[in-house]
């Protein structure tokens, strides 16, 4: 495949030069040099989409990099320094040359960018920035990328698009959409720790968006205020940076911080500030956000003077876990939520204690319900240290998205010295969607052949669900017909995927003529789903054969005035009638078959109803 790919970039070359040579002009509208090349050839350059970019402005070229079947050490990729977009043009008497290359030539332009060590079967994000030319032209260019590393050297194809609208494109809308890249603290308890021991916990930042991260520093807030932050500030610099991270992808930064004997006891907000770009050349984005930590130490002041009962020492009620049963939730259907709730203090008792569960809303309306229209329980004590634990019964909502929904535990509760305290803890709850597809009329043209021939089926596969169908796939499988499996491809919600495929026959129709049919897809996480079944109706014949009929055949000997004898004159008429006889009765066996499958289907559907 190397080889082919690079006979052919020669070839393209060769022409070129031929053209130069012979002196034969090309339009500019005739330009298809650059534009043509199958990047699926490629052996070591993958992409999920083309990327973009406009007149007069830098754009990313951002691409994954596979070592297919060797491990690539100091691998190190470059725009590839090329003639494929050069053409001989007409002006006047005179001819010369034009470069339709689309980007700016400039001194780093074709600089190479070092990329590492890639093991053999493993995967790096690359990304190359280049300054799209303010005279390009609009569609898309076919870019040469050259890879070169210890014993290797490859040149792969990127397809972009080069835009000529100065409107905001569909990347620039995703990245000024409300929300932030990064996810703080996904999946984690809240770290505890106590004077004077040495707090060690890590945070985790997962990038929620489309887009690779590249460059990216997580700075963590710093105070010398006490009530603001509880651990000693004794490293100089307390940044960790990450050279990228990907679509999806959760990095940790860890720490271990000394708590200040200064420190009191309660939950301490830790501002985080996260700066990265979106391409090795592009402007720098920042973002904070806040990740909380617990820590005993001494109890706070009281500075009011006079006596509060409301303002004393009072008990820790946490949700220490919990669960749902069944464990996945399903959109539409209902589940029990099951908390194990702590009293955490080690000398404070709680009493009185009242639990609220309110669900996340979306679009005004919650997304988990209870046939009561309320959740609340009663528990009477938690002394220090003890367990309780709290079911409820929700139904999710059937039409939102698949996606973790916050339930929000309200708690009021009684200490000694503190009344009718209030605390509330969101527990998340992942929401599935079912898949769900529906099928167009299945068009079967023709519906019955001979063996040896072929017959097209085309239908279309509609997404009905609100989840992605994955790799979705159709077999075709009966007696008579060869099996065939159709590649259809990924299905968004709402969408259509079409099937157009041939069925040859192989051997005669000894049933109805079904032929079943299995759609087959799969989930986020590649789990192949339960295949959905259909079926058509198909009749293959015999193969039609023509023999040669001895009978038929003209004596030499008999002269004109010589009359053959009758039969043996309509002998081939007979012998057709015959065959249009059988043929009739074929139709109408058909037509009895079909008749009686649709009758029995009736009563089937009828007996369902009953």
């Amino acid at each position: 495949m190397k080889r082919l790919k690079r006979a052919v970039t020669l070839l393209v070359l060769a022409m070129a030069f031929v053209m130069a040579a012979g002196n034969i002009p090309a339009a500019a509208s005739d330009f298809k040099l650059g534009y043509n090349t199958n990047a699926s050839d490629n052996d070591y350059i993958f992409t999920t989409k083309a990327p973009k970019g406009s007149i007069g402005k830098s754009m990313s070229i951002s691409f994954r990099v596979r070592a297919t079947d060797e491990d690539m050490n100091n691998l190190k990729v470059s725009l590839l320094e090329t003639t494929e977009f050069q053409q001989i043009e007409s002006k006047g008497e005179s001819d010369y040359t034009v470069d339709y290359y689309p980007f700016e030539i400039m001194e780093t332009t074709f600089v190479g960018k070092n990329v590492g060590n890639i093991k053999a079967g493993n995967v790096k994000s690359v990304s190359l920035s280049a300054r799209v030319r303010r005279d390009a032209a609009q569609g898309y260019y076919s870019i040469p990328i050259q890879l070169e590393w210890d014993g290797g050297y490859d040149v792969d194809y990127i397809n972009i698009w080069i835009s000529t609208s100065s409107t905001t494109s569909e990347d620039e809308e995703e990245d000024k959409k409300e929300g932030s890249y990064f996810v703080i603290g996904e999946n984690q308890s809240t770290p505890r720790g106590v004077y004077p021991n040495v707090l060690d916990f890590s945070v985790n930042f997962r990038n929620r968006r489309e887009t690779t991260a590249q460059d990216v520093t997580i700075s963590m807030g710093l105070s010398e205020d006490d009530t603001k932050f509880p651990f000693e500030i004794n490293d100089g610099n307390y940044d960790r940076t990450f050279e990228r991270v990907n679509s999806g992808e959760t990095v940790t930064a860890s720490y271990s911080m000394a708590i200040r004997k200064e420190s009191y006891t309660g939950y301490y907000p830790i501002k985080f500030t996260i700066t990265f770009r979106l391409s090795s050349e592009g402007d720098l984005h920042t973002e904070e956000g806040v990740f909380y930590v617990h820590v005993v130490s001494k109890d706070k002041e009281d500075n009011k003077g006079d006596f509060d009962a409301n303002d004393r020492i009072k008990a820790r009620v946490i949700v220490e876990s919990y669960h749902t049963v069944p464990e996945v939730v399903y959109a539409g259907e209902e589940f029990e939520l099951v908390l194990n709730m702590k009293n955490a203090s080690s000398t404070v008792p709680a009493s009185n204690l009242l639990f609220n569960l309110e669900s996340e809303k979306v679009s005004d309306s919650a997304v988990f319900t209870t046939e009561s229209g309320t959740a609340s329980m009663v528990v009477n004590s938690l002394a220090p240290g003890q367990s309780t634990e709290l079911r409820a019964k929700f139904t999710a909502r059937a039409g939102v998205d698949q996606r973790s929904y916050g339930i929000t535990v309200k708690e009021k509760y009684d200490s000694p010295e503190f009344k009718n305290a209030e605390e509330n803890i969101i527990v998340d709850v992942p929401v599935k969607q079912y898949s769900r597809l529906s099928t167009s009329n299945i068009d079967v043209m023709p519906d019955s052949m001979a063996v040896g021939s072929e017959s097209n089926v085309m239908f279309g596969i509609n997404n009905t669900g609100k989840v992605v169908l994955y790799n979705v796939t159709v077999s075709f499988e009966g007696d008579s017909i060869k099996p065939v499996d159709t590649y259809v491809g990924n299905i968004k919600p709402g969408e259509t995927g079409n099937v157009d495929t041939m069925l040859t026959g192989i051997a005669p129709t000894q049933d109805d003529g079904t032929i079943h049919l299995h759609i087959n897809y799969e989930d986020e996480n590649g789990q192949a789903a339960e295949p959905v079944e259909k079926e058509l109706t198909l009749m293959v014949t015999e193969e039609a054969q023509t023999e040669f009929d001895p009978s038929f055949a003209v004596d030499p000997s008999i002269t004109e005035t010589e009359k053959p004898d009758v039969l043996q004159t309509y002998r081939a008429w007979i012998l057709v009638g015959g065959g249009g006889a059988l043929l009739a009765v074929i139709l109408i066996i058909r037509h009895i078959r079909r008749k009686r499958r649709a009758a029995k289907e009736k009563e089937d559907i009828e007996n369902e109803i009953s």
